[in-house]
């Protein structure tokens, strides 16, 4: 069986768990900061370098980042995939749409095929309710009308 972080695509981006300088807990502060609850020192995870590097160094290539960060290129495209960071409007770096190759700046889909995914996913929720609605003996009643299931006879 699949660990859970493979199914979610998961990534721990290295987040600092024990202070360097005194060993102390380290506390999630936001974006990507960590504090030390005894000493105060400040640390960052992959995103937070990621993220601090790119705000000060617009359309940085990945590699730039890399360099500067120590932060893998395949860590900064899983976060561009997930929509944490947002390739610059004026880049010549793009992504592409994984169902029609349509260029984006950041996740996996383009607006209209992840509407499409969207869609075909309710459907298919829906379908799932009206077949366990159907073996419980209550049917759904398509047309409107004062009760919405009715008793399979």
């Amino acid at each position: 069986m699949r660990d859970i972080v493979e199914v979610l695509q998961l990534n721990d981006y290295h987040v600092p768990q024990v202070c360097k300088e005194c060993g102390g807990v380290m506390v999630f502060k936001g974006v990507g900061e960590y504090q030390c609850e005894k000493c105060k020192m400040v640390e960052y995870d992959d995103y937070g370098k990621v993220r601090n590097y790119v705000e000060e160094h617009r359309g940085a290539t990945a590699a730039e980042v890399e360099a500067a960060t120590n932060v893998k290129q395949r860590t900064i495209r899983n976060m561009l995939k997930e929509g944490r960071l947002q390739i610059a409007p004026d880049s010549k770096i793009f992504l592409h749409c994984e169902t029609c190759g349509k260029s984006i700046t950041s996740g996996r889909l383009c607006a209209e095929c992840e509407t499409k995914y969207h869609r075909k996913l309710e459907e298919q929720i829906r379908e799932t309710h009206r077949q366990k609605m159907h073996g419980t003996g209550m049917v759904h009643e398509e047309a409107s009308g004062a009760k919405r299931y009715k008793r399979d006879k």
